[in-house]
């Protein structure tokens, strides 16, 4: 189907789109913009190919806000396949140890506290992260020694959602950012004297997104006007639900907007959400009393 938009069409809001499997983010998201025709398009969080679920895309001013979208906490529902481990610690990768111990339902639910709180966690060797300014993923296939450090990694809540079968088991895991769940998958397998590698992984909420808002990329080809486009978004400052909104008046929006400062009563000190007539102004700081503009937005 052709762009429903003209290019470069001023589309301001966030749009969540259940990403399929098999596609990567930056795929998706060169997709929204060739349907939608937005002049800028980005992501608040990557999912990995085989991943499905919850991709929150930020149209037009709200890529300025989609560092917070990605700072906020994650939900995952995956499936461990017990006895196997792979090179990816997904189903992507060769089998490269099995075993054949099957944790017990018991085994399984006692050993899940271990990994709430905060835990150290060694990321995989398939990775976006950098080593000497390349990718980990693309030293690891080239056969190459990966070496990453273990970092600190916020579980919020770990459970068992279902006991599918001997071989696999279906969890529900909050996290904060950074967390690989690749990792987690094998960490737990191993805590359990086992191998394992996640199987499915779905995505099911990014801090204020959640995916009984998403759509399916091929629900995008229906779009034959502005207005239906318009009933996909949500607002500019979605992403920013954790921080406080600021109302003004008309006259001090009109001289944040224009990046000066202005003076307010009984406002608290640190990050806002300067707000007016229901419209999103600038992302400001506070400071005793005087609230100066870091991010503005042109809506």
């Amino acid at each position: 189907m052709g762009r429903r938009n003209n290019k470069g069409t001023p589309i301001h809001g966030w749009m969540v789109i259940d990403k399929p499997l098999g596609m990567s983010s930056a795929k998706v998201v060169a997709e929204v913009k060739y349907k939608t025709g937005a002049a800028k398009v980005g992501h608040g969080g990557t999912l990995d190919p085989l991943a499905t679920g919850l991709l929150p895309i930020a149209l037009g001013e709200a890529t300025k806000t989609s560092a917070w979208a990605m700072d906020g906490s994650k939900t995952y529902t995956f499936v461990i396949h017990w006895g196997r481990s792979t090179t990816t610690e997904d189903a992507e990768g060769d089998v490269v140890e099995t075993s054949d111990v099957r944790p017990s339902p018991a085994q399984t639910e006692a050993a899940l506290v271990h990994f709430i709180g905060d835990i150290e966690q060694m990321p995989p060797a398939f990775s976006a992260l950098k080593i000497d300014g390349e990718r980990a993923y693309k030293k690891a296939r080239r056969g190459e020694k990966v070496e990453l450090k273990s970092r600190t990694v916020t579980i919020r809540s770990l459970k068992v959602l279902k006991y599918i079968d001997n071989d696999h088991t279906e969890f529900e895991a909050e996290c904060g950012k950074g967390t690989y769940i690749r990792s987690l998958a094998r960490d737990i397998a191993l805590h359990l004297g086992t191998v394992g590698h996640i199987a499915v992984l779905r995505r099911t909420r990014v801090g204020p997104f959640e995916i009984k808002q998403a759509i399916s990329l091929d629900s995008l080809n229906d779009l034959g006007h502005n207005y239906a486009l318009n009933s996909y978004l949500l607002p500019v400052e979605t992403a920013l639900a954790d921080i406080p909104a600021l109302p003004l008046t008309g006259p001090q929006a009109e001289r944040l907007h224009q990046g000066q400062t202005v003076r307010v009563l009984d406002a608290p000190d640190g990050p806002c959400l300067a707000m007016a007539d229901g419209k999103a102004i600038a992302l400001a700081t506070v400071d005793n009393g005087e609230v100066k503009p870091q991010r503005v937005f042109n809506l």
